[in-house]
């Protein structure tokens, strides 16, 4: 089983020192708005690749105003006791350490699979594609760790080809060997996109359950999806001459979007109610994490925050029924502990306050 054991927070955000020892239980984190809740599970979020579940700046995450650095070290299990530690000094990159050793990111998304649903993904179905593709691309993370490298080339090869755009440079030599890089990361996050659309599916599938079923497809705004290497690299240079006027790639995987469908209704998600697009939403992390523990053999971590806003009483009795069935630890805020009254003893919980503009988190039952 995947789950924390101790986390510390040292000069995180509005934390100047913050230690919790936790079990493998479910933790509910409940105070007033501002005190600090959402900052723990972002914490959470940096044992896994990327910025986080706010997409923060290095900088960001250090407590203001003293701006000494930040530090989040973690004893985790995940197949055996590790300690993981991810910190970042003043004007640094963000740095990680595994069991005193350096890794890297790609590292911990190998060994520490972890899922989010924030209160800023309630309008995704309502807003722009990027949104959604980035929802799409971070579950995939969680199946294929390798698909952050492969995003990583494509986007740098691609801004390369954005300068000789720019700079209206004709020649086509100037443009083959950076096209050719791009095909092949972009194939690879084609595939790997595909693939997380087909688990999530038949993980939806498999399971009875009280959030509803979404069918999702994966779309371009102006192309028929290519099928091989040779579709992209032959479409790029069919394109490049619309593609010099408009001063960038207006073609290729980083212009996919994916749709969703409430299927028991047939109404895509962006028509449904507020309530029904939150459900949605749950039901495809709820999908992600049966879909990991059958393929990894343990649940995700998950980081659940402001669950409870849009679920009814017996959605939100649903949904912590479904965490507990899965085995997950998952982190998750609400403004009040009667929010998870549903819990029972089947959770840990914790007392966020603030005082002074420093974080306090005390345990409560």
């Amino acid at each position: 089983m995947l789950a924390i054991k101790h986390l510390t927070l040292s000069h995180f955000r509005s934390h100047r020192v913050t230690r919790l020892d936790v079990d493998a239980r479910p933790l509910a984190f409940f105070g007033p708005n501002g005190a600090g809740k959402t900052n723990v599970l972002e914490a959470v979020s940096l044992l896994s690749p990327g910025r986080g579940l706010r997409r923060a700046t290095v900088d960001e995450f250090a407590r203001q105003p003293e701006g000494l650095g930040w530090k989040v070290k973690a004893e985790v299990d995940a197949g055996g006791a590790h300690e993981v530690e991810t910190w970042a000094d003043p004007g640094s990159a963000r740095a990680v350490r595994v069991d005193g050793k350096a890794a890297s990111q790609v590292d911990l998304g190998r060994m520490i699979r972890v899922l989010w649903l924030i209160p800023a993904m309630d309008r995704l179905w309502i807003e722009g594609a990027e949104g959604r593709r980035r929802f799409l691309d971070r579950m995939t993370l969680s199946f294929d760790p390798g698909h952050a490298e492969q995003a990583l080339t494509y986007e740098k090869a691609m801004r390369d080809r954005n300068r000789l755009l720019k700079d209206q440079v004709g020649d086509p030599s100037w443009y083959r060997a950076l096209e050719a890089q791009m095909a092949r990361a972009g194939m690879a996050m084609t595939r790997a996109r595909a693939a997380t659309v087909v688990a999530l599916a038949e993980a939806q599938a498999g399971a009875e359950t009280a959030f509803p079923t979404a069918d999702l497809s994966i779309t371009h705004p102006d192309v028929e999806l290519p099928g091989s290497e040779e579709d992209l690299l032959r479409a790029w240079e069919d394109t490049r001459r619309r593609d010099i006027a408009a001063g960038r790639t207006l073609i290729g995987p980083h212009r996919v979007d994916m749709e969703a469908v409430y299927a028991a209704k047939g109404v895509p998600a962006r028509a449904a109610s507020t309530g029904e697009q939150k459900a949605l939403l749950v039901s495809l992390i709820l999908a992600n994490g049966r879909a990991l523990a059958a393929r990894v053999g343990a649940p995700p971590l998950l980081l659940l925050d402001e669950v409870a806003a849009h679920l009814d009483a017996g959605r939100q009795a649903a949904l912590y029924d479904e965490i507990c069935a899965l085995g997950a630890q998952a982190w998750m805020t609400g403004t009040g502990p009667e929010l998870f009254a549903a819990l029972g003893d089947r959770a840990q919980r914790f007392e966020v306050t603030e005082d002074g503009g420093t974080s306090i988190v005390t345990a409560a039952g």
